[in-house]
């Protein structure tokens, strides 16, 4: 709406002082014409906009001039929690909401306040996807962040492993795990009787890239009592780790192998090099880590090459060198 637009183009030249035409356009994603018909607005209106002419101008206001119109929306208010990740913010429809909390929030500051917030911005920035890796495409992702905010059923179509299930969800929140949007909800009814009695009524998580289509019902549901997001993550992600981490294997690592191995393993592979026991005089160690199934874990351990050793168990060694074997025999 235009009213936002003055009021952001307002803050922006309060907050950071000179900037010029297509600075500003940038900023509030319009056409430089369009920042120049805003500043006559805002002039026709009585806000003392100057302009200062040659290389270094741009739009100022006058000295001395500072607006008190900051009160923050709802939806600026609930946009704050994504303060520090603009990406998210734009997945979920908050991006421009939140920019203009934050102008908003820099204009009720004092100068001192304003002018550390401002450098804290420059100096610290958080990217939550991982290396080397492309986003999940999440075309549902706004209308689901909509749903999960007005309590709203969902009617879905979701890709699962083993193909495709139609299912009403209440949808209970969302997690940005990784740079992967996931959503925590209730499964409350599905056309696939075949499926097993736990599959319906129970609370699942659901990777949001894999939903087909997402409508949103008329109808409200209401959440169950005393349901904690942060705990119900905390709990499935236990419970995953639990589940996929099921053997542990018996290695010797070189020392370029203990470098690699937080990379290849994560915690896990932390974890099990604070806990390794002396090296020998080559420099390797031996380590006890917690592993997937064999077929997964053949893989990953393949992944730091020469630099370990696979002890025991002695199926996931005969496993490993069997691997190894067709691997030297396809590249003979």
């Amino acid at each position: 709406m235009r009213a936002d637009r003055l009021l952001s183009l307002l803050l922006l030249l309060q907050n950071r002082g000179r900037m010029t035409a297509p600075e500003l356009a940038a900023e509030l994603e319009v056409s430089v014409r369009t920042v120049y018909r805003d500043v006559e607005a805002l002039g026709a209106s009585g806000v003392p906009v100057l302009a200062d002419r040659g290389p270094a101008g741009g739009y100022r206001l006058a000295d001395g001039y500072r607006t008190r119109l900051t009160g923050l929306t709802d939806a600026q208010a609930g946009s704050l929690f994504l303060a520090g990740a603009p990406g998210p913010a734009r997945e979920l429809g908050l991006g421009a909401e939140l920019a203009a909390a934050q102008l908003k929030l820099q204009a009720a500051l004092p100068a001192a306040l304003a002018e550390r917030a401002r450098t804290i911005q420059d100096r610290f920035h958080l990217d939550a996807p991982a290396w080397f890796r492309d986003a999940d495409p999440v075309p549902h992702l706004a209308r689901i962040a909509q749903a999960v905010w007005d309590q709203r059923v969902l009617h879905t179509h979701y890709r699962r492993w083993g193909g495709e299930v139609h299912r009403a969800l209440h949808p209970l929140g969302l997690v940005l795990k990784g740079g992967i949007w996931y959503l925590v909800a209730r499964a409350v009814s599905s056309v696939e009787s075949a499926e097993a009695p736990e599959s319906v009524d129970s609370v699942r998580t659901y990777r949001v890239s894999r939903f087909l289509a997402v409508d949103t019902a008329a109808d409200a549901f209401e959440r169950p009592a005393g349901f904690e997001l942060a705990a119900y993550w905390g709990e499935s992600t236990r419970r995953l780790d639990a589940v996929l981490h099921q053997q542990t294997a018996d290695l010797r690592l070189s020392p370029r192998g203990q470098r690699l191995l937080p990379m290849r393993f994560g915690a896990a592979g932390v974890r099990a090099l604070a806990a390794a026991g002396p090296a020998d005089a080559e420099g390797w160690v031996r380590i006890r880590l917690p592993v997937e199934s064999e077929a997964v874990a053949v893989g990953d351990l393949l992944r730091l090459g020469t630099d370990a050793e696979v002890l025991g168990p002695p199926e996931l060694r005969s496993a490993l060198a069997g691997t190894v074997a067709a691997l030297a025999a396809r590249y003979r």
